[in-house]
């Protein structure tokens, strides 16, 4: 599956926030790249609603067509659109993977899941757009070279909390999910609802 490979530095300070975890060169120059970046310009409305988006599909790791048929499907179904469409990307397997803290970065997590080292309910699950359900369990692949990776995740996120959505046995390298995340608990970077107004025009 294509993904964005580009400068991830670049994209956080264009945005402002660190899309793909810690940022030095955020912390270091906190203004967009280029030769023009210290300049502060008045942004429209449309201009706005596109760089959430953009937040949001960059951190996630979608390209365009992926994040617009997670909006429609988000659109379909009862409930707060912008919410709905949170609670879609936040229980992504990779994004799963991730917050049960077996891999420090999405990008990471969702490689574990390309390679087959992840099951859900005991069966290899190899799609990181996987969307897990409240009750599956996610479990390591049982080799050696799997639970060196998962363990090597494990120390790179061990300051990291799990969130309580989430249940995790870090020794026995399984987790389950316990319910969807509520927003308040995703604490999304963006402003969802400027999302929806973008593709609602």
């Amino acid at each position: 599956m294509a993904r964005y490979t580009g400068p991830r530095q670049k994209k956080s300070r264009r945005y402002g926030v660190p899309l793909f975890g810690p940022s030095k060169a955020l912390e270091r120059k906190n203004y967009p790249p280029g030769m023009h970046g210290e300049t502060r310009r008045k942004q429209t409305e449309y201009a706005l609603a596109l760089g959430e988006k953009q937040k949001l599909r960059l951190m996630y790791g979608l390209l365009e067509r992926q994040f617009r048929r997670y909006f429609e499907i988000a659109l379909r179904r009862r409930g707060v659109t912008g919410v709905t469409l949170l609670q879609l990307l936040e229980t992504r397997l990779d994004n799963v993977v991730f917050k049960m803290g077996f891999a420090n970065s999405r990008r990471a997590a969702r490689q574990m899941v390309n390679h087959g080292h992840i099951r859900v309910n005991a069966r290899k699950v190899s799609i990181p757009s996987f969307n897990v359900k409240p009750g599956e369990i996610i479990t390591i692949r049982d080799s050696s070279v799997t639970r060196q990776m998962a363990t090597r995740g494990l120390e790179a996120t061990q300051i990291a909390v799990v969130p309580d959505w989430l249940l995790v046995d870090k020794e026995n390298f399984k987790g389950e999910v316990k319910r969807i995340p509520s927003r308040e608990e995703i604490a999304p970077i963006v402003n969802e609802q400027l999302v929806v107004e973008l593709y609602s025009r």
